[in-house]
C-alpha cells in the first residue's frame, strides 16, 4: 500500500465500512419480486409489490413464513418451509446465473477507492450466503469479511449482523459507517451503534440520529464519508 492511502486512511474518523448488498450495491429487488411471484403461484395464491416491501431487509426465514400465511393450498398439501426456501433460492439463484444481476450506480467506484486506501470493510447481507457468493461471483465484489444471514441467529432490524461485521473487523461498531437502503437495515446498523448512510430503494427511510437520506451511491467516496462522520461525530 501506498504512503498516500496509508495517510489518508488514517486520516479518517472512522474505522470500518460495512455495507449491504440487495437494493444498495446490486438491484436485485425486482429478482426477488420474480421469484415471490413464482413461489406465490405454486402456492395457489397472487403476490404483489406491497408484500414484498414488508418483508424488505429481512431474513429467508421471515419471507418464508410470510409466504406460507398467505397460501391458499389445502394444510395437507403444503411444502415445508425448508421446501419453500429451497424454492426461492433456487429462483434467485437461476435468475443470478442468467446475468441478471445488475450493479447500482457508483458501487464499483466506491468499493475501488475503499480497497484501494486500505479501509477495513465488510459485507452484511440478510441474504443467504449461496446467494451471496453468486452475486460477489456475477459482479466481481471482493469483501475481506462477509457476513449473511446463515451466520447470525438474529437478523436485521436486530443489532447482530452489523455488530458480528465489526467484530470480524475488529472494530469498535461505534467507529464504524453502514451504508443501507432499508429501514430495516438502517435500524439494525442504527442499534448496533453505527453511524448510517441510507440510499432508501423500494421503501422510505426516515430520518434519524447519526444518520444521512442519500439518493444514490453516485458521487459518494471516502472524502464524503469523511465529511459525513466528522460533522455527526463518532464515538470513542
Amino acid at each position: 500500500m501506498s504512503e498516500r492511502a496509508d495517510g489518508l486512511r488514517d486520516a479518517l474518523p472512522f474505522d470500518a465500512l460495512l455495507f449491504d448488498m440487495d437494493g444498495l450495491l446490486v438491484d436485485t429487488e425486482p429478482l426477488w419480486l420474480e421469484t415471490e411471484t413464482e413461489v406465490m403461484a405454486r402456492l395457489g395464491a397472487q403476490w404483489h409489490e406491497e408484500d414484498q416491501q414488508a418483508l424488505l431487509g429481512g431474513s429467508m426465514a421471515r419471507t418464508v413464513a410470510y409466504l406460507l400465511s398467505k397460501a391458499r393450498l389445502h394444510p395437507d398439501e403444503l411444502p415445508s418451509p425448508e421446501t419453500i426456501a429451497r424454492w426461492m433460492l433456487d429462483g434467485m439463484l437461476a435468475r443470478a446465473a442468467r446475468g441478471r444481476v445488475v450493479i447500482q450506480p457508483g458501487a464499483c467506484e466506491l468499493l475501488s477507492e475503499v480497497a484501494a486506501a486500505g479501509v477495513p470493510y465488510a459485507l452484511v447481507t440478510s441474504s443467504e450466503r449461496e446467494f451471496a457468493e453468486a452475486v460477489l461471483a456475477a459482479t466481481g465484489f471482493r469483501f475481506p469479511v462477509v457476513v449473511t444471514g446463515d451466520d447470525v441467529t438474529a437478523h436485521k432490524p436486530d443489532p447482530e449482523p452489523y455488530l458480528l461485521a465489526a467484530k470480524l473487523l475488529g472494530a469498535d461498531p461505534a467507529r464504524c459507517i453502514a451504508l443501507e437502503d432499508s429501514p430495516n437495515g438502517a435500524a439494525s446498523a442504527g442499534a448496533a451503534g453505527c453511524l448510517v448512510v441510507a440510499v432508501p430503494s423500494l421503501l422510505p427511510v426516515l430520518p434519524g440520529r447519526s444518520r444521512v437520506i442519500i439518493q444514490s451511491l453516485i458521487g459518494v467516496n471516502l472524502e464524503f464519508l469523511r465529511l459525513f462522520a466528522a460533522q455527526v461525530g463518532v464515538s470513542g
